[in-house]
């Protein structure tokens, strides 16, 4: 069999040799709870990424760990990760472009939907009673006031 004819016959995911992955895929349980494992980690990986993304810090490089680990296992993970990526860097580009005032309402929005999920969860409220700020809008509508 020639190289291009064995590509065109192997998944995207599967690899050559016989290492760590093909020692299990060659047990069909082992490989079964393998995929499942990496679909749990990969899935966590990615909503955590997902809920990130607002905030300060590397919501989208966790986004796309969560996607990379998936697309170890999962061909449509791969096809999601290039989308994301391919999408990511357009907006990216376009922000670029942008005047300074666009640039600005977009980092004043991230900053009230951090705001937003800080006063949601109390947050707000808490910061404010170490300082001995007690008022009442501070105070979380889904928690309350705890007291």
């Amino acid at each position: 069999m020639t190289t291009e004819q064995h590509d065109d016959t192997t998944s995207g995911t599967e690899h050559e040799g016989n290492g760590f992955r093909q020692w299990f895929r060659r047990n069909p349980g082992l490989n079964l709870a393998y995929r499942i494992g990496v679909g749990v980690v990969g899935g966590l990986v990615l909503i955590g990424g997902v809920l990130m993304i607002p905030y300060p810090g590397p919501g989208w490089l966790v986004v796309f760990a969560g996607l990379a680990i998936l697309a170890s296992e999962f061909e449509w993970a791969g096809r999601v990760l290039k989308f994301a990526k391919h999408y990511y860097d357009l907006w990216v580009a376009w922000l670029k472009r942008q005047s300074l005032l666009v640039k600005f309402l977009v980092l004043a929005g991230t900053g009230l939907i951090v705001l937003a999920t800080l006063w949601l969860l109390g947050a707000l409220a808490l910061v404010g009673g170490w300082f001995g700020v007690h008022e009442p809008w501070l105070e979380s509508p889904i928690f309350g006031s705890g007291g």
